[in-house]
């Protein structure tokens, strides 16, 4: 039985709980059959000292919808995703509102994938560009 789309993102979103991501206030809000896009709220909470958007947490939330894109398109009760690397170019900062990243497949592949990761603020502004590649391994039986 296949579930609904708003189903699958109330799943996702349920397993943030007593997370990195419950912490940092990360959301997956949409997906398609090569993307998934989550949002984080710009607050004091993921800030530098100096009141803009933390890189470590926008790498957060870059590697966290990432590695939820290679975990929904694999076949969760035989295998696990774990992230291999990440790289993150931060272009414009950012002191309010919400950051949206938006993953896009590059590599689907059965062991490893590849994927580019956006980030844009509330007016669709490039914040910072991403990679992350994910290996997906079986699980111990």
């Amino acid at each position: 039985m296949q579930i609904s789309k708003e189903e699958l993102l109330n799943q996702i979103n349920a397993v943030n709980k007593n997370t990195l991501m419950e912490t940092l206030g990360i959301e997956v809000v949409d997906y398609t059959d090569n993307t998934l896009t989550a949002r984080m709220p710009v607050t004091p909470k993921v800030h530098q000292p100096d009141g803009v958007l933390h890189g470590g947490a926008t790498a957060a939330l870059a590697e966290s919808v990432g590695s939820y894109a290679a975990h929904i398109f694999t076949d969760r009760d035989q295998f696990f995703v774990r992230g291999l690397e990440i790289t993150a170019n931060h272009l414009k900062a950012v002191k309010s509102g919400f950051v949206y990243a938006k993953a896009t497949f590059l590599h689907k592949g059965r062991t490893t994938q590849l994927l580019d990761i956006r980030v844009t603020d509330d007016e669709d502004n490039l914040i910072s560009i991403c990679r992350l590649s994910t290996i997906t391994l079986p699980k111990q039986k």
